[in-house]
C-alpha cells in the first residue's frame, strides 16, 4: 500500500521548516494552519485521535501536536495520549422504556444515536449518579483562555502550554443537580485516546461554572456501551487524569453460558483453510468494528484507513482477518464490502451475534483445537504448543518461525475473546 497523503505532506513540512532541529533546540515548534495548508488541508493533517494515527515522523521521534489557537499548533515531545485501563467489568443489562419507538437498540450506527439510546435507557443517569439530568452544551465552541503543564517525554519535565480560543468539540453534555458531565463518544475500540479530547472541554467549562465537572469517555461497539469516568487530580496538569470508574452496559440480553460455547465448538463443521493470509489482527472487537463500518457501504482501503483511523498496514491486517472469516469480501484490489453472511450476523441480536462470530472462528481447525485444549486444562496453551498446532494445520502462506509466533498472538487473543463471553 502506498504511503499515505498525511505521511508525505508531513515529511515535506518537517523538511521545509527543519522541525526536528527546532524541537531539539527550543523544545517545541509552533506551526500555523496556513503553513500546513501549503501541503494539505489542515483539518485532515492534525486529527490524530489515537497514538497509532500519528505519522511516522511523529511517532519515530516521540512527537505529537496540540492546538493552541484557532489557527496555531505546537509540535513537541508531549505525552498526549492515555491508554485505556483493562477493567474487564461485567455487563449491566438495561432496557429501553416501552414508550420509546423511534430508537432501536439493534440499529445504532452513529455516536449520536448511541448517546441518545444510552440516555433514553437510563445508562447515562446510572453512570453519572446524578438526578434530573438534561442534555445541554454540545458541538463546536471556543475554548477560552487557559494554560497547563504537559509532560515532555524526552526529559520527563513539565512544559507550559498557553491556549487562547482554540476550537473544541463536545459530543454531549448532561447537567444534573450535582454535576456537569462532559462526554467524548466513539464507535471504534482503540488501545488509547487523546487526552486533549477530555482536557480542553474540562478546562473550558471549569472556568465558566461552579459545579464539579465529570469527564467521561463513551465507546459503543457490538451492542456494548463502555463508559470511563476520568478525573484530573490537578486541573493545571494535562497528565494528571485518573480513572474513577468504568462500567459496561447493554440494552440486549448478553448472558452466554459455557455450555453454549462448548456446543458451538462440538457442532461447528470444520472448513478447509482458505488461500488468504492467516490473521494478524489481535483485537477481535476491531474485526467486528470493521464489519460494522462496511455494513453501511462499500469502502476502499484508503477510506477505511481515514475513517477508522487505522494506519495502512492495519487496514490490510484487519480486512484480511474479516475476509478469512467469511465476513468481508474484496470486490477489486483495495475495495471491500460486507458479505451476505457478515450482514446476516450483524442483524442478529447480541447473544446470537456473538455465538455466530464464535462459529466463524471455530470453523477453522487451528482455533477449534486450541480452544479444546484450553477447556481441557483451564489455561491457554503456551505459544510453542500453539505454533506446533499451527504447523500441522496446513495454514496458507505462513513460513518463518517468527511469523508463526506473531500469528499465535492473534489466536490467543481470539480464543480469549470467546472465553470472556461466558458470564460477562
Amino acid at each position: 500500500m502506498a504511503e499515505g497523503k498525511n505521511e508525505t505532506a508531513w515529511q515535506k513540512i518537517f523538511q521545509k521548516y527543519d522541525i526536528l532541529h527546532c524541537v531539539e533546540k527550543d523544545k517545541i515548534f509552533k506551526i500555523s494552519a496556513e503553513q500546513i495548508k501549503e501541503f494539505r488541508e489542515p483539518r485532515l493533517m492534525v486529527k490524530f485521535d489515537h497514538k497509532v494515527n500519528l505519522p511516522k515522523i511523529f511517532s519515530n521521534n516521540n512527537l505529537s501536536i496540540l492546538p493552541i489557537t484557532r489557527g496555531d499548533y505546537l509540535i513537541g515531545n508531549f505525552d498526549s495520549y492515555h491508554k485505556f485501563e483493562n477493567t474487564d467489568e461485567k455487563i449491566v443489562k438495561i432496557s429501553l422504556p416501552n414508550h420509546i419507538q423511534s430508537l432501536d437498540s439493534e440499529t445504532v450506527f452513529s455516536e449520536t444515536v448511541a448517546l441518545n439510546t444510552a440516555f433514553a435507557a437510563g445508562i447515562i443517569a446510572d453512570f453519572v449518579s446524578d438526578e434530573n439530568i438534561t442534555a445541554t452544551v454540545a458541538g463546536r465552541m471556543s475554548s477560552g483562555i487557559f494554560n497547563f503543564n504537559i509532560t515532555d517525554v524526552k526529559n520527563n519535565l513539565p512544559y507550559n502550554v498557553q491556549v487562547q480560543n482554540s476550537q473544541i468539540e463536545i459530543d454531549a453534555a448532561y447537567e444534573g443537580v450535582k454535576y456537569l458531565s462532559l462526554f467524548e463518544a466513539k464507535r471504534e475500540i482503540f488501545e488509547d485516546f487523546l487526552i486533549r479530547q477530555l482536557y480542553y472541554p474540562y478546562r473550558t467549562w471549569r472556568e465558566k461554572i461552579t459545579k464539579p465537572i465529570k469527564t467521561i469517555f463513551f465507546v459503543y461497539s457490538n451492542g456494548i456501551y463502555r463508559l470511563y469516568e476520568y478525573e484530573f487530580e490537578n486541573p493545571q496538569n494535562y497528565n494528571s487524569l485518573k480513572l474513577i470508574k468504568q462500567k459496561n452496559y447493554s440494552v440486549e440480553d448478553t448472558e452466554i453460558n459455557l455450555e453454549e460455547i462448548q456446543n458451538i465448538l462440538r457442532k461447528t463443521e470444520l472448513k478447509s483453510e482458505p488461500e488468504i493470509p492467516f490473521p494478524q489482527a489481535d483485537s477481535f472487537e476491531r474485526v467486528i468494528n470493521l464489519c460494522e463500518l462496511l455494513n453501511k457501504n462499500e469502502m476502499t482501503d484508503d477510506s477505511i484507513t481515514d475513517e477508522y483511523k487505522f494506519v495502512e498496514r492495519q487496514t490490510d491486517y484487519y480486512a484480511n482477518a474479516a475476509i478469512y472469516l467469511g465476513l468481508v469480501q474484496k470486490l477489486s484490489p483495495g475495495n471491500y464490502c460486507i458479505t451476505e453472511r457478515g450482514k446476516k450476523i450483524l442483524n442478529l441480536k447480541f447473544k446470537q451475534r456473538q455465538l455466530s462470530y464464535c462459529e466463524c472462528i471455530l470453523s477453522h481447525k487451528v482455533f477449534s483445537d486450541i480452544l479444546k485444549k484450553y477447556f481441557e486444562r483451564g489455561v491457554m496453551p503456551a505459544t510453542d504448543e500453539i505454533v506446533q498446532i499451527m504447523e500441522n494445520s496446513n495454514l496458507y502462506h505462513v513460513g518463518s518461525k517468527s511469523t508463526y509466533s506473531r500469528r499465535a498472538s492473534t489466536i490467543k487473543h481470539w480464543i480469549s475473546w470467546i472465553v470472556r463471553l461466558v458470564d460477562r
